[in-house]
């Protein structure tokens, strides 16, 4: 995917509008949204973002492998991240080529794929969606593994890319004390079923 001209040059600096953009806060009279929505955000302002992993059963695979990797106490940290998270579907995706990822020897390859999924600050479904609609199309932001992802929207749906690959934001976003816990279909990664040969 080629990235748009404004974009490529703001590409480094695209994060800081998407964080001043305030947190928008849901309200229990509102309609549910219906699967064409932009997923929503939920407040769970107390937990941290290894807490609010670690309490969504469809995110234990992500719960594990973070563990794994030994980024809990940076994701119960007092900086601000935004996760990715894949879920176990995405997860089972992969099949079992992917589980050397979790043994300590492929570890440095296990946090390179991580970091891919981590931005830095709070950022809302919310607030990909507005940025969107601001820049006219597709969002570039720099992970913490220095790539970039690209969010989309289609068909009322929003999307993150990295490369040929293409994952869809699903279920409810949450949003913790020092960050934001995004559910994903699909690991970010350019084929993770090899990553373990790499």
């Amino acid at each position: 995917m080629t990235p748009p001209s404004s974009l490529a040059r703001r590409a480094g600096h695209a994060v800081l509008p998407l964080f001043a953009l305030a947190l928008l806060s849901s309200c229990g009279s509102e309609p549910q949204p219906d699967d064409d929505d932009p997923v929503l955000t939920e407040d769970a302002g107390a937990l941290t973002v290894a807490a609010a992993l670690g309490s969504d059963p469809d995110l234990s695979a992500a719960q594990d492998a973070i563990e794994k990797s030994q980024l809990t106490t940076v994701l119960d940290g007092p900086a601000s991240y935004t996760l990715l998270a894949p879920t176990n579907a995405a997860f089972a995706a992969v099949n079992d080529r992917a589980m050397p990822l979790l043994k300590p020897e492929h570890r440095p390859v296990l946090i390179a794929i991580l970091r891919n999924h981590l931005l830095p600050g709070h950022l809302t479904p919310e607030a990909i969606d507005a940025a969107i609609d601001r820049e006219g199309g597709p969002v570039a932001m720099t992970t913490l593994g220095r790539t970039l992802v690209y969010f989309s929207r289609s068909e009322g749906k929003l999307y993150v890319s990295l490369g040929d690959t293409r994952a869809a934001l699903v279920d409810s976003a949450t949003a913790v004390n020092n960050g934001v816990v995004i559910p994903i279909d699909t690991i970010l990664a350019p084929d993770p079923r090899n990553a373990a040969d790499q």
